[in-house]
């Protein structure tokens, strides 16, 4: 049986709101940081968002953690980000790119900046939007540049071209990480790598998948035949 782990140099950050996972994860330390957004929050049946948050802070001390702000209106997003940035050290304040209405984050990505607050600049998709945060990112700023390489392969384009693109662009800017984000698969893991990237979001069972690496595929066919045949007989289907 293969015992082989890969040897990465990319950080993997577990995104959830699950609060067993996650300090699971933490305890056992399978990655280096988390991540969290609205809408994991509300699938987790998270209702209360400031005590959840400070509620894990307690416990996940030692890696960076991102929440996300969730106003639509600029002025109301940088008083939720100063309070957000208040809860912890550990803490990145997550920007989307743009609000609903397609009007660009980018002057209170700048003065967020301005303030010291540690950013995880969100659901980036275009070279544009890239370039354009790119001008206001200085090398002192603490920046994660989330780019969703895995909806970007939903719409049927590769995502490698635009997340090395992203590597070369932000190089000069020491402090400022690029992340895969909205993995689908185990091999985006390995892809993130390749490419360059610091940082890549994986769901709790795709961290768990990393213990197939190199496995030996007829064992893995194998393996997948008597899954077939095993759940065929506990069903009791006849034809």
């Amino acid at each position: 049986m293969n015992k082989s782990k890969p040897n990465l140099k990319i950080k993997i950050f577990a995104d959830g709101a699950q609060k067993e996972q996650m300090l699971g994860l933490y305890r056992q330390g399978l990655v280096s940081g988390f991540t969290t957004n609205p809408t994991l929050m509300a699938k987790a049946g998270i209702t209360d968002y400031a005590a959840f948050a400070k509620d894990i802070l307690q416990e996940i001390t030692t890696m960076p953690i991102s929440f996300e702000v969730f106003s639509d209106e600029f002025d109301e997003m940088e008083k939720q980000a100063e309070i957000i940035d208040s809860w912890g050290r550990n803490v990145n304040v997550k920007i989307p790119i743009s609000n609903t209405k397609g009007q660009s984050a980018i002057p209170l990505i700048r003065r967020l900046l301005d303030k010291g607050i540690k950013l995880n600049v969100t659901a980036l998709f275009t070279d544009a939007q890239l370039m354009a945060l790119k001008e206001v990112v200085a090398k002192n700023d603490d920046v994660i540049v989330s780019i969703f390489a895995g909806r970007i392969a939903d719409s049927g384009r590769d995502p490698e071209p635009i997340m090395r693109s992203a590597v070369e662009a932000f190089s000069a800017l020491p402090n400022s990480k690029v992340l895969w984000a909205s993995s689908r698969e185990a091999f985006n893991i390995y892809q993130a790598e390749r490419c360059g990237c610091q940082i890549i979001t994986a769901t709790p069972d795709l961290v768990n998948k990393l213990d197939l690496f190199n496995k030996d595929l007829e064992e893995f066919s194998l393996e997948t035949v008597k899954m077939f045949y095993n759940d065929a007989t506990k069903a009791g289907f006849k034809i």
